[in-house]
């Protein structure tokens, strides 16, 4: 089973720019993701807010992770690329934001179909990011690609 604190631990390792930035997962289960970071020095860019590729990182590592976690669950080799992005930006990043993508069901389905078709599967997944005060400062979607590897 993945945990928050393993991906924090893979973060370190495999993705040592959003460790270093501060990017955490803060929850993980089969239905969502929450991915926290907090407004610093090392992340922050010249207007005083969270520099948008620090809330990119978060906002992906939310997505990733249930995807992440869904093919560990099946068992299979399977690869998986993010094929597009789309962000949009409401309001400056200040404080502590959280990331949450609530799309781990559709994860879990789009592998199971390119396990079970053995074709490659396309989805979009969203991850809102919120301040403190609950407000959306940033929505991203991400189109992820999975594929049943060969052998």
């Amino acid at each position: 089973m993945l945990t928050a604190r393993k991906l924090n631990t893979f973060t370190l390792f495999k993705l040592p720019s959003a460790y270093f930035t501060g990017v955490r997962v803060i929850e993980i289960n089969a239905h969502k993701c929450q991915v926290g970071v907090r407004h610093r020095w090392i992340n922050q860019n010249p207007f005083g807010s969270l520099y948008f590729a620090v809330q990119a990182m978060a906002a992906e590592l939310s997505t990733g992770a249930l995807v992440i976690s869904h093919i560990q669950d099946s068992g299979k080799n399977i690869s998986m690329l993010v094929a597009r992005n789309e962000s949009t930006f409401t309001k400056k990043a200040k404080g502590k934001i959280i990331f949450e993508c609530t799309d781990g069901d559709l994860a879990k389905q789009s592998i199971d179909e390119a396990v079970s078709t053995g074709e490659g599967k396309t989805f979009w997944m969203e991850s809102v990011g919120r301040d403190q005060a609950g407000d959306v400062v940033a929505t991203f979607r991400f189109e992820w690609t999975v594929k049943l590897k060969k052998g």
